[in-house]
């Protein structure tokens, strides 16, 4: 499988480029703040900002019923549930309180459905859907309100759903959370082979983080090894945004999935402080997401080196925090290599 390498050059050096030109923003945007992006057809405004209602599967303990905040727990369930969120999104305009950083998306309610087919509303025509799969150290409410803000962010055009698994939300669990997005596998698996049955839903893209790219890789695996090759045609876009996994491991599971590994993008950024972390508590072991980029190119993948883009301390969730990252997502997401 060949690289694809007509709109992001491979070199390093140009893709910096491509960042640094990518879009009408000039700097990284504060994370649920707005920005100006160049816009096309399908991102002219987010879906989301205007019928702010959010899809949500998840592996996750519910709390009473899920009938009041926090709704779901950081415990691991033995059945899939599946919700609506309904959000109130950040106001607008010049003078809001969201102009200066001082108002963001809000969830206000979850509302439980029986199946997910019941979660795509019925329309004329076919809508892709987005989901976001979080990483390590992250509440059922934080997960659903990222995804919201990556939603809105990259001007999508579309259902989102969240896709929350297990989670302590504390610095000292990474091994539970670890091994509890390994325990998500088929929880995941059935939701995207649930959205990729249902009539009303076209492509179903993916963005994945740190931990939950583990967690993703494993479901589309199995996904392939399932339904064969012809699963690359459902899916679009994935996304792998600081992947915090063994890079033999990953190198594997690419050799697996076939076809299907023509649609991956992974962002990666040699100066992640928290995959440096993940990697001495690995024994030294490569993470992807701080991988040389050749490395991933021979796999085959598409690569974007965001080393150059991040001015923080641990530079790990650039995908949320900078307006031209974001922007190279929703380039990703338009046009997704197995299309």
């Amino acid at each position: 499988m060949s690289v694809r390498n007509e709109t992001f050059p491979v070199g390093a050096a140009s893709r910096r480029a491509v960042l640094r030109g990518l879009g009408s923003t000039a700097g990284a945007v504060a994370l649920g703040g707005c920005a100006s992006y160049a816009t096309g057809a399908r991102f002219d405004a987010s879906e989301i900002s205007t019928n702010p209602t959010l899809m949500v599967a998840t592996s996750r303990k519910p709390v009473d019923g899920a009938r009041e905040k926090p709704w779901f727990g950081p415990g691991r369930a033995s059945t899939l549930s599946i919700a609506h969120a309904k959000l109130t999104p950040p106001g607008t305009g010049r003078f809001s309180f969201a102009s200066v950083g001082l108002d963001d998306w809000r969830l206000d309610a979850i509302e439980p459905v029986q199946q997910i087919s019941d979660l795509p509303a019925p329309s004329s025509g076919k809508r892709d859907v987005l989901i976001y799969v979080h990483g390590f150290n992250q509440t059922f409410e934080n997960t659903v309100l990222d995804a919201a803000r990556l939603s809105d962010g990259i001007r999508f055009r579309g259902d989102t759903m969240a896709f929350c698994w297990p989670s302590k939300a504390s610095l000292l669990d990474y091994g539970y959370d670890r091994e509890s997005a390994m325990f998500s596998r088929d929880p995941m698996e059935k939701t995207l082979d649930g959205l990729m049955a249902s009539q009303p839903v076209g492509r179903v893209h993916i963005v994945a983080h740190s931990i939950g790219t583990m967690l993703t890789m494993e479901a589309l695996r199995q996904l392939s090894a399932h339904q064969g090759d012809g699963v690359a045609d459902r899916l679009g876009a994935v996304v792998f945004a600081a992947p915090d996994i063994d890079m033999d491991v990953f190198s594997s599971s690419v050799a697996q999935i076939g076809p299907l590994a023509r649609n991956i993008t992974v962002l990666t950024a040699t100066n992640d402080r928290a995959l440096a972390v993940s990697r001495w508590m690995a024994g030294g072991t490569t993470r992807v997401g701080a991988a040389q980029a050749p490395q991933l190119e021979q796999l085959g993948l598409h690569v974007i080196d965001t080393s150059q883009e991040g001015w923080g301390v641990i530079n790990h969730d650039l995908f949320l925090s900078n307006g031209r990252i974001r922007e190279a997502i929703r380039h990703a997401v338009d046009s997704p290599a197995g299309a």
